[in-house]
């Protein structure tokens, strides 16, 4: 049997293949939605954080120090937007860049910026102004980025452009003239169309006609819910089904839902569809109340409150579904077909 080679060798022998660069790219937020751009002395072009990845660094450990090093921000690297393939160039090397979320950083951290080498000035620009002076290849990188981070999805590119298949950052129109000339394959469509959010909420009253809210404990706890959240699809789960697991979960009651009162649907540009099924929880008297037990990873508090006490604690769309539902409850009218809580 021949002898192993030993690992200097092997760490020899890789370090003379030709490898592709590969590099780290920040997409740098603040809380208003901003990028970071930066302009240095020794390039002509503005450019967004990051740079090569050194030794045996990882690319966030490589976009980790890059920060640290020009900005002075030590904030985590946050998830992977885009991997951009460039073919090899001037130095003969291709580069494979990853592009990652950093942030958004609050006030106080984005005003803390350091830039101690004098070389570096930085700006903080709305996407749009950033891809209008960034160059033509990192921008098409940052928007991809930025529609990978509103869909929740990736992008691939190859030197900057979205490729077939790749879930964000394909143009819609190229999408459907693809689609229309059967160049994508099964996995590509799948991966290229538009994704929903799918959701289950249950309407509970009180005896008196009142209806029962919650609080969450993440995100924004000033707007209040119904009982109910995310449908585990991909578990397999119906939607029925999820309300009434996140109403045992939130809420200590194993109650089934009644009939399906709505199905509303909401759509912001850039952003994924949102789907709701509201189902009727019905009335739920004082001894049924009083078992309910809160968990406290997920709400804050409930609480009952008169019809007209719902324009203070929930967003109009909720607000209009809400309305809509105790509606086909009350005349057996559905279910309803809802568009952001409007017939």
């Amino acid at each position: 049997m021949p002898d192993r080679p030993s690992p200097d060798a092997v760490r020899a022998y890789d370090a003379d293949r030709p490898a592709p660069l590969v590099a780290a790219t920040g997409i740098v937020l603040d809380t208003r939605g901003r990028v970071l751009v930066l302009t240095t002395s020794y390039a002509t072009d503005p450019e967004l954080p990051g740079g090569t990845v050194e030794d045996t660094e990882t690319a966030e450990q490589g976009l980790a120090r890059e920060l640290l090093e020009e900005l002075g921000i030590g904030v985590p690297v946050g998830r992977l937007l885009a991997v951009d393939s460039r073919p090899p160039g001037p130095l003969g090397r291709s580069l494979i860049v990853h592009v990652h979320l950093v942030g958004p950083l609050p006030p106080r951290e984005a005003a803390a910026i350091s830039l101690g080498d004098g070389e570096t000035a930085a700006r903080w620009l709305r996407p749009e102004e950033a891809c209008a002076v960034l160059p033509a290849r990192v921008a098409s990188r940052l928007r991809a980025g930025l529609a990978a981070l509103h869909t929740g999805s990736f992008a691939h590119l190859v030197d900057g452009v979205p490729q077939p298949g790749s879930p964000a950052g394909l143009d819609p129109a190229r999408r459907a003239a693809l689609e229309h000339a059967g160049a994508l394959d099964a996995a590509s469509h799948r991966a290229s169309r538009p994704k929903a959010l799918t959701a289950a909420s249950v309407l509970f009253t009180s005896a008196d006609g009142r209806i029962l809210l919650v609080q969450p404990a993440y995100g924004r706890t000033d707007r209040w819910h119904l009982p109910g959240g995310g449908i585990d699809s991909d578990l397999g789960e119906i939607p029925r089904a999820a309300a009434r697991r996140e109403v045992h979960e939130e809420l200590g009651l194993d109650l089934a839902p009644g009939r399906l009162l709505a199905v509303n649907w909401s759509h912001k540009p850039g952003r994924p569809a949102r789907i709701r099924f509201l189902y009727d929880g019905g009335v739920l008297d004082a001894p049924t109340l009083a078992r309910i037990r809160l968990d406290p990873t997920e709400l804050l508090q409930w609480r009952t409150v008169p019809p007209e006490e719902l324009p203070t604690l929930v967003k109009g769309a909720l607000r209009r579904q809400i309305t809509a539902c105790l509606e086909a409850r009350a005349s057996g009218a559905g279910p309803l077909e809802l568009h952001a809580g409007r017939l």
